[in-house]
């Protein structure tokens, strides 16, 4: 199969500056990967210093590009707009927000405390408005701001043991559209992209453990589970100037997985 971020050419982000919150592992490690990769410059922030660093030192060397890192708690608004600030001195314009911090683990609603609920809720959701909003003067006087909110497919139908992240990535969603309408005149587009069941990432290890991996893989029409590339190409596409007149929408990249409803997480 091709990679598919070898259809981008080099440069193509060129010039662009981006936050990428959660981005020391995971989707939003590949995607902080693949823009440094085709020339935008990344600060990458998440709670942990240590997988951060290692993470910069890897991006480092396979794109040859600085990449910032700075812990941060995406519940913490001040901690947000220290982030964007930092990565506003280091490289002179933040014009990007990939907001992927997320929480997520199994359990059923009448076992969720309201701690746990809100945990998550408090991540995903108010988490992204922080990073929003604390980015939002910097995407304004960039010119040509984008959000891309990472949510998920979850929502789109009762998912059993998932309450919890389904109600957060519908906010995210939502949220999404509201913003794309309130920023459009200051030139800020937002979108989300809502990744399925993708291999090699904590979500499925945690989400889809040992043969239940199996019966979700099962539930994807394209029959297999999607790359991490695969999501980091969605998101260079919206960065790059071919998404220039997309704004408020939802891609989804999930193999066909939500046409079929709330099979991969059946117990």
């Amino acid at each position: 199969m091709t990679n598919p971020l070898d259809v981008f050419r080099d440069g193509a982000l060129a010039g662009h500056v981006a936050v990428v919150t959660g981005g020391g592992t995971g989707i939003c490690k590949g995607i902080a990967a693949a823009f440094a990769r085709f020339g935008c410059e990344v600060c990458i922030t998440s709670r942990k210093q240590d997988v951060l660093d290692a993470t910069a030192a890897e991006l480092k060397a396979a794109t040859g590009r600085d990449v910032l890192a700075i812990a941060a708690d995406v519940r913490d608004p001040d901690a947000m707009v220290g982030v964007v600030e930092a990565a506003k001195a280091r490289f002179g314009k933040v014009d990007t927000l990939v907001n992927g911090a997320a929480g997520n683990f199994l359990a059923p609603a009448i076992g969720l405390s309201p701690n746990a609920f809100r945990t998550v809720i408090d991540i995903d959701l108010v988490g992204s408005f922080h990073a929003a909003r604390a980015a939002f003067p910097a995407l304004r006087d960039a010119g040509d701001g984008l959000i891309i909110n990472i949510t998920a497919t979850l929502h789109y139908h009762g998912t059993p043991l998932q309450l919890h992240a389904s109600a957060a990535k519908a906010g995210v969603d939502a949220m999404t559209r509201n913003l794309a309408v309130e920023w459009a005149g200051a030139g800020v587009r937002v979108v989300s992209i809502a990744p399925g069941p993708i291999a090699e990432t904590e979500g499925m290890k945690r989400l889809a453990p040992g043969d239940a991996a199996k019966q979700a893989r099962k539930a994807v029409p394209l029959g297999r589970f999607g790359s991490i590339d695969e999501i980091a190409a969605s998101a260079v596409y919206m960065r790059s100037a071919a998404a220039a007149y997309i704004t408020g929408t939802v891609l989804v990249v999930d193999g066909g997985n939500a046409t079929l409803g709330a099979m991969m997480m059946m117990p």
